[in-house]
């Protein structure tokens, strides 16, 4: 039988704590991730979640594949052979959840370094990169935007990662990564432009707070440090592909 979004989000912090328990640093990814951190509440962003997306280290694999077994997952051995060093699927066949883990990075239309950046939140990626995690998919969707919009409404930006979106980590990934740069910002309009539609249930203040921050980090890109390879790949713009083609990953 399947699972109820509270008895994912309740098996999410599971196997969080299980993984601490054993020194292994497990953090979640994706939509629940963004919900951990929907400090309002908000009613706008209540949805439905059908399984679990995870980050461990790479230095911790081979631990954290023992660690699935005895929390009661099976591995998806041939998706797992063939892509396991990066990325493995885990299932409970009772219940039907499946879990999705990265390994030390994600990589999606763009890439994401998290390995040594798990430390720095208990339950979820860091907001820096959680914010980009969403920002970098090439064609949003309507729950892609509506992420996005929750973690820019429930998070202030800040200098550092306390509950807050960290802008010097921004700034660093993409300097370094103009088409992660690229992508965020493109997003992060369409995100500007989206909250303004009045069939939102967002109040003034709500749809004020968000693109003061959009802004806000938009103008932390431009006066960041940008490196020679940067500037020259900016010259060379759109013209040249700057994302990776994702396939989509149907277990």
């Amino acid at each position: 039988m399947a699972l109820t979004s509270q008895e994912i989000l309740t098996e999410m912090h599971r196997l969080i704590e299980a993984g601490n328990a054993k020194n292994i640093q497990i953090r979640a990814i994706g939509g629940l991730a963004v919900q951990a951190h929907n400090k309002r509440n908000h009613p706008l962003f209540v949805r439905d979640f059908a399984d679990l997306d995870f980050v461990v280290a790479k230095k911790q694999r081979r631990e954290f594949e023992a660690f699935m077994s005895t929390a009661g997952y099976s591995p998806d051995k041939q998706f797992n052979i063939l892509n396991g060093s990066q990325r493995q699927i885990y299932n409970d066949e009772k219940n039907g959840m499946k879990i999705d883990i990265f390994i030390g990075d994600f990589e999606m239309c763009h890439k994401i370094p998290l390995e040594d950046r798990l430390p720095f939140d208990p339950v979820t990626i860091p907001l820096a990169e959680l914010l980009l995690s969403k920002a970098q998919i090439l064609e949003l969707n309507r729950k892609d935007l509506l992420d996005i919009t929750s973690i820019l409404l429930n998070n202030e930006t800040g200098s550092d990662d306390n509950e807050k979106i960290n802008l010097p980590v921004l700034a660093r990934l993409c300097s370094h990564d103009w088409g992660l740069y690229k992508t965020t910002s493109i997003n992060l309009r369409r995100v500007e432009e989206f909250v303004q539609s009045p069939d939102l249930p967002l109040s003034l203040e709500e749809r004020q707070t968000i693109i003061s921050r959009v802004q806000e980090i938009l103008k932390t890109f431009e006066t960041m440090p940008k490196p020679l390879a940067w500037q020259l790949r900016d010259r060379v713009g759109t013209r040249v592909k700057w994302y990776i083609e994702v396939e989509e990953v149907d277990r």
